[in-house]
């Protein structure tokens, strides 16, 4: 079993992000028999299909390390690098593109999505970015991607791209990869709006919980967050129109590790005035060492470097093989 997954590295990582996706990382990993493989990755050449500050990108990818490795990610154990220093990514995607079909990447909703009706603007990279997710995951043959509702698309299409170009050569070199769905990961909403995602693009501070967030700034953030008048009721279905109370709810369960029917077992009848200091303690008990180590491993960026690059290496020894053989089936190698 081979697991391959990568993440933009964006700034002001929030909540949303370690629940969303750095927790589940962490999860699969440690879930690895012996013998199975995580390479886990930072997808900085997919940052480049929208106007980029380069210093920022720079400093993201070292910061979203940071958080990988602070939150769980162990780089001995699995393969943690960014993408633009294994070059084989960049050198199948564009072997793939001559496999790829423009009807097939016009039907992507993210394309549609992002794209909006700016179409005509939109850059080269954001319409075959797909291309390049397909050719992330096939240049190592993973087995399994981890995915969830908004990318079964475009794992469908990397499986389309492997499936034609094993046939159009003859060979049989592309791995069809296969979704790992694994438990699903929570939404996590505004803690000013429960019917908006979380999102560090919210001119509100307020309105998430950053991961570089002191103690003390996070309880007041949670004794703050909007809520409502009611008790918390004895099922869920009793949140059913309460959005921000299923929010802090959802929150709590998500960092507890518990379902949101144990957690309203547990607090069932009682105000957010019991829920909310309740609700601050684990938070603080969770992101606090995660902010403390991440700031530790931040003041020295050049050993973060040299771990990305010590992940690199290995990457490049496992995608080489690969290259050589798709290159050779379409004759640049003579």
């Amino acid at each position: 079993m081979r697991v391959v997954s990568g993440i933009q590295p964006t700034g002001n990582l929030h909540l949303g992000n370690y629940l969303g996706a750095i927790r589940q990382w962490v999860a699969l990993q440690d879930s690895m028999a012996a013998g199975d493989e995580c390479l886990f990755f930072l997808a900085d050449l997919h940052a480049l299909t929208v106007a980029i500050d380069p210093k920022e990108l720079a400093g993201n990818t070292v910061e979203m390390a940071a958080v990988l490795i602070a939150s769980g990610i162990d780089p001995d154990r699995s393969i943690l690098f960014n993408q633009a220093r294994v070059t084989a990514h960049s050198e199948l995607a564009w072997i793939l593109n001559g496999t790829a079909r423009v009807g097939w990447l016009n039907r992507m909703t993210q394309w549609k999505d992002k794209a909006g009706k700016n179409r005509e603007g939109a850059s080269v990279g954001l319409f075959a970015y797909p291309v390049l997710q397909a050719a992330d995951v096939l240049l190592y043959n993973a087995t399994h991607v981890p995915v969830g509702e908004d990318q079964k698309q475009h794992l469908e299409l990397a499986r389309d791209i492997a499936t034609k170009f094993n046939g159009d050569f003859g060979v049989d070199l592309f791995t069809l990869p296969l979704p790992l769905v694994s438990k699903a990961a929570p939404r996590i909403m505004s803690l000013r709006d429960g019917s908006a995602k979380m999102s560090k693009s919210d001119p509100s501070d307020a309105s998430r919980i950053n991961l570089i967030d002191g103690d003390d700034v996070i309880v007041q953030k949670l004794k703050k967050a909007k809520s409502d008048a009611d008790v918390l009721p004895e099922t869920v279905d009793g949140l059913a129109e309460r959005p921000e109370a299923r929010n802090l709810v959802t929150i709590y369960a998500a960092l507890a590790d518990q379902s949101a029917e144990s957690v309203l077992g547990e607090f069932a009848g009682k105000g957010f005035g019991a829920f909310k200091p309740a609700l601050a303690d684990i938070a603080v008990a969770t992101l606090g060492p995660i902010r403390d180590r991440m700031t530790a491993l931040l003041e020295d960026r050049a050993a973060i470097g040299a771990v990305l690059e010590n992940g690199a290496s290995r990457a490049r020894a496992l995608a080489a093989p690969t290259l050589r053989a798709a290159q050779a089936a379409v004759g640049l190698q003579i």
